[in-house]
């Protein structure tokens, strides 16, 4: 106990792994957290200030899967292990044992696990990044007063990137790499990430913190890997001192630090993001979103690069297009497509591997993973040179080229590598028998002293007279001669045996020539594994020092996106958008790639065009709930998405002029954690798109003005909408229930009504799910009501109040103000002109009364002589003096 409150103390904030023989123990609060946590047993052992000590453990080979349960619940675990075996108790000559161990075994901290420093695959989602973010304030030089050093470092694969972020963008930025852990002071604002914050350490001076990271990579200097600000180096440095301390002071492989600029990058708020579900859908599940409907990749480093690219989409249309002419040029080969396709297949996480090695806690199989990787990247590079079609794009090219590499590494691997390994290198075998002369000399030795054993064994049993004797090895004992008890007895008197143990059915001798063959199997057999993990050290060595190795990955993980986007692209329903630095929108029937994967094949969905040009750049898109609005708003954002990103787009045609940012406000929610209500949410981040879009941003927004009474949310939707068209000038859908705002297509010269297309067919609403020119003239909220199974009797009643309602000029059915300035028919008018105002005022209300789609053609038709006979008296009351 005494190891462990040393270790605790230096750990505080972690629960402490305190490893004890083949479990891991947990005491006092740690213990109770853990049992809690995991479910398992609480119990106690021995006592402390009179009270006993809480006490749980988890078996050390089942450690894993208890970490990644505590992990997943936001704890930190510092693992202590025994920094010493336990001594032999084999016998010496003469059948004494050696001297006994005085005191508990030697422990210290050997790895903390935290959310951002796992290498397990047991810990990881493979198809996904697991990043750790540090966060420092800006330093105040060189114009950096004002922006953050944000770094972040992918421990299992080895990312090191930086960037420089005003604290306005600080949640753009979060939202789009997704942090699982963020190094951050208290003063920081880190919104929906508080939960993932630790506090890191003091922020070190600028200049140390540029030398100690050059150190670190072995150059003179930061500036040899690009143009970093203070406050990034110091975010960099923060980062990997905690890395260093995680793992106890080794320094696993890493990228050197890449400083990235967004300036290509789509903007995108973390309101749009979760908005349109791109990577995590906002249950926190992966079944529904952008991600999953578009991923046929087919290896991890595969599904991590285009998780990347669905995160940050580009603003350049000559990147944008080098990516999509690699799988518009391979879409064409079907059967290199399919032959790419099952090389991937067999292609293991090179990154990952690496990523454990380079801590020391890479198995044999890992270096198999290199093997069976570099040979698949070199039949990956055979079937790209096989493809004769058209002419191989640049950045396949390259590509290419580095799929040829590591042909050293993989030849050496095959000669080292045993054809069958074990799990585990303590388990032997790792090395190939020829590969490396003096280990197979010491596992001769070994394995000759097992027929040496055989031989003694017959000649003892002659010698003793014992046909059942038998040599055993054992534990403590080491070698012995076992025979049954009654030969036991008679063999005790004889001077050249030593009498070892005796059991229940047996009795165990020694001699001198047991305990000498002991002593030389045990020597080979050390020998032996201690060779064996020498070379399997130089050739871990080996690996991480292959230069030709990352890039081959990287190539690897290019050639599963560029197949999963050629096998997308090849039924003829996705395209290849055309993208430039204009402002076109112009999507030719385009789907909802989610919603379309829901359906299943079953199912057809209505594909629509939506068409955004300079001319009429706004869309005001009206109609009832449950007809597609909301679908409608996140297709064109999501082929946005697609598009910048280099993907295939769900369309027959795209042009998309390239966006700089991207608003997506679908849907309503609230924030009742932070204080926000659902309209509080809607109008927070209203004013973000207000504050941020510009010319060429996409803005899709579905029901501004909702949360609020009538009368309010009109206005509000009203000069939002101005706003969009005359203001920002940004190409924007505006989906609305305010139906009247369809009237400012007459004042807003870039105003395109259109409306979700529904049909009444016998008393009963049909949605159809299309788009089309035009302004709804009703709701239909009472018929959604009857189809979403409100009772009959209340449908009834609702349809009759909205009747009287209609035919009381309710707020719903007067015309704009913009367009009212005719003066109540009730108001007091002198004679002339204003009286003729009245007669307007007076037909206007009639017919705003009537409900055409309810009427037979029989009540059209009398209530259209009501109409003129009423303008007729009414003109002719007015003619007379």
């Amino acid at each position: 106990m005494a190891q462990w409150f040393a270790l605790k103390a230096e750990n505080p904030e972690f629960l402490l792994f305190f490893r004890m023989g083949d479990f891991y123990e947990l005491f006092f609060d740690d213990a109770i957290a853990a049992a809690s946590a995991l479910d398992i047993a609480l119990t106690a052992r021995g006592s402390h200030g009179g009270e006993p000590i809480a006490m749980c453990g988890v078996p050390a080979a089942a450690a894993p899967a208890y970490l990644s349960r505590l992990i997943r619940r936001g704890f930190r675990v510092a693992v202590a292990e025994q920094t010493a075996q336990a001594p032999s108790k084999k016998a010496g000559k003469g059948g004494k044992s050696g001297p006994a161990q005085k005191g508990p075994l030697p422990r210290a901290v050997v790895r903390l696990v935290t959310p951002g420093t796992l290498t397990e695959d047991e810990l990881l989602e493979p198809g996904r990044s697991n990043l750790l973010v540090a966060l420092v304030p800006g330093g105040g030089g060189r114009g950096e007063a004002d922006l953050r050093g944000v770094a972040w470092i992918d421990i299992s694969t080895g990312q090191f990137e930086t960037a420089s972020c005003a604290p306005g963008e600080l949640g753009h930025l979060l939202a789009r790499l997704d942090p699982a852990e963020i190094l951050a002071s208290q003063d920081c604002d880190l919104g929906e990430y508080e939960s993932r914050r630790h506090p890191g350490a003091a922020v070190p001076p600028a200049h140390a913190a540029r030398a100690r990271l050059a150190e670190t990579f072995s150059v003179a200097s930061l500036d040899a890997f690009g143009t970093f600000t203070d406050a990034e180096a110091a975010a960099g440095l923060m980062a990997v001192e905690y890395i260093r301390r995680s793992q106890a002071g080794s320094m696993p492989r890493l990228s050197h630090p890449q400083p990235q600029a967004d300036r290509d990058t789509l903007g995108l708020d973390p309101a749009t993001r979760a908005s349109l579900d791109l990577l995590r859908a906002r249950d926190g599940g992966v079944e529904h979103t952008l991600f999953s409907a578009v991923n046929r990749t087919v290896t991890a480093a595969g599904a991590r690069l285009l998780s990347t690219w669905i995160a940050a989409p580009l603003t350049s249309p000559e990147r944008i297009g080098a990516r999509q002419a690699c799988w518009d040029w391979l879409r064409h080969d079907s059967a290199s497509l399919e032959a790419l396709r099952q090389v991937l297949r067999g292609a293991p996480d090179i990154d990952r591997a690496l990523g454990r090695l380079s801590v020391g806690r890479g198995q044999p199989r890992d270096l198999a993973t290199l093997w069976d990787a570099v040979s698949a990247a070199h039949r990956a590079a055979a079937v790209l040179e096989s493809v004769k079609h058209g002419t191989r794009p640049p950045l396949m090219e390259t590509a290419l080229t580095a799929l040829r590499g590591a042909g050293a590494l993989e030849g050496e691997l095959e000669r080292a590598l045993a054809d069958e390994l074990p799990a585990r290198l303590e388990d032997g075998g790792v090395i190939a028998a020829g590969y490396d002369g003096e280990l197979d000399a010491h596992r001769a030795l070994r394995d000759d002293s097992r027929r040496v054993i055989a031989t003694l064994q017959n000649e003892y049993a002659q010698r003793f007279g014992v046909a059942s004797l038998k040599i055993r090895h054992h534990a403590q004992l080491g070698y012995v001669m076992e025979v049954p008890v009654a030969a036991g007895a008679r063999l005790r008197e004889r001077d050249d045996l030593s009498f070892r143990q005796g059991t229940t059915g047996a009795a165990r001798f020694a001699t001198e020539e047991l305990i000498d063959l002991d002593s030389r199997i045990s020597e080979a057999t050390e020998r032996a594994a201690i060779r064996e993990r020498q070379i399997f050290g130089a050739l871990v060595a080996r690996a991480l020092d292959d230069r030709e190795l990352p890039p081959l990955a990287r190539a690897l993980a290019l050639m599963d996106v560029v197949q999963s986007c050629a096998g997308l692209a090849t039924g003829g329903t996705w395209c290849r958008a055309r993208i430039d630095d204009g402002t076109a929108f112009d999507l030719t029937a385009c789907r909802h790639p989610v919603v379309e994967a829901a359906l299943g094949t079953g199912a057809r969905f209505t594909a629509n065009n939506c068409s955004l040009e300079a001319d009429h750049r706004v869309m005001l898109l009206t109609g009832p709930n449950m007809a597609g609005k909301s679908t409608f708003l996140r297709q064109n954002a999501l082929a946005v998405i697609l598009a910048q990103a280099g993907l295939p787009v769900p369309a027959k045609a795209a042009h998309i002029g390239v966006v700089d940012r991207l608003f997506s406000r679908v849907g309503a929610s609230d924030d009742l954690a932070r204080g926000r209500s659902t309209f509080m949410v809607e109008m927070t981040e209203t004013a973000g798109i207000l504050n941020q879009a510009g010319p060429r941003s996409l803005v899709v927004v579905d029901e501004i003005g909702r949360g609020t009474s009538t009368l309010d949310g009109l206005s509000i939707a009203w000069a939002v909408l101005e706003a969009m068209h005359s203001t920002l000038r940004c190409r924007t859908i505006f989906a609305t229930h305010f139906h009247e705002l369809a009237q400012l297509s007459e004042t807003l010269p870039r105003l395109s009504p259109h409306t979700m297309a529904v049909r009444d067919w016998k008393g009963q609403v049909v949605f159809l799910h299309e788009v089309v020119p035009g302004s709804a003239r009703k709701s239909w909220g009472v018929h959604v009501a009857r189809l979403a199974g409100v009772p009959l009797p209340v449908v009834n009643r609702a349809a009759r109040l909205l009747k009287e309602l209609e035919q009381e000029h309710s707020v719903g059915q007067r015309p704009l103000p913009l367009f009212d300035d005719l003066p109540a028919a009730s108001e007091a008018q002198p004679e002339g002109r204003n009286g003729s105002e009245n007669v307007t005022r007076e037909i206007f209300e009639q017919v705003l009364g009537l409900d055409p789609d309810s009427l037979s053609p029989r009540d059209a038709l009398a209530a259209l002589y009501h109409l003129k006979n009423a303008a007729l008296e009414t003109e002719n009351r007015l003619a007379r003096p």
